[in-house]
């Protein structure tokens, strides 16, 4: 096949030595330290939030869960997992702004779900989240975005309630966000997600 017409490659080398194909991802390919790594080096916000040090996937995906904890204290622990995962594909495709997704159209919305269905299945949850547990999920997510929104992102209260929902005083008690070292969030996080493994 000439050179010109080789369809481009599609899988990236991940530091493990895994090869994921982003077409096609398999659970096989899948490696939590990866994960881990890349979501520590991929900021959200695209970066613009104060603080020395990026506010990475990472760091959300662990406070997410914490939220998620304190909204439903009695769930399981593989739901715990599953929402420390919630964005885990952004390790290889990065974490886009809603407005740019949309931009991007569905195609966006198709890759994100084959990497989830892979990673889930690589950590024991089913590909699909039932409905309930993913709308729990977002609800912490969303509450997430409004204390990021006002503690780093430079919103005013009042624009994050517009955005993101006003919520709950008692959810969000106690919490405030510290920026850490990309090395330290990487380890907080695999860590985590090595106790929730343990407890499913």
């Amino acid at each position: 096949m000439p050179a010109s017409t080789k369809p481009p490659r599609a899988w990236q080398r991940m530091l493990s030595g895994r090869r994921l194909d982003l077409l096609d991802p398999t659970p096989v390919d899948i490696e939590i330290e990866d994960i881990a790594h890349g979501l520590a080096f991929v900021a959200r916000w695209n970066g613009q939030t104060h603080g020395d040090h990026p506010y990475s996937v990472a760091e959300h995906s662990l406070l997410v869960e914490a939220l998620y904890r304190r909204l439903y204290p009695a769930i399981p622990a593989k739901w715990q997992l599953a929402a420390l995962l919630h964005d885990a594909p952004e390790y290889v495709i990065g974490d886009m702004i809603s407005p740019v997704k949309a931009a991007v159209g569905p195609d966006y919305g198709a890759l994100d779900d084959r990497l989830t269905a892979a990673i889930h299945i690589r950590f024991g949850l089913p590909a699909k989240l039932p409905q309930q547990i993913k709308r729990g999920i977002k609800r912490a997510d969303r509450i997430s975005a409004w204390l990021e929104a006002t503690q780093i992102a430079g919103f005013t209260a009042r624009e994050a309630d517009k955005f993101f929902g006003k919520p709950d005083p008692k959810h969000i008690e106690g919490l405030s966000i510290v920026l850490r070292p990309p090395a330290e969030v990487r380890a907080a996080y695999t860590d985590r997600h090595e106790k929730l493994l343990a407890a499913c």
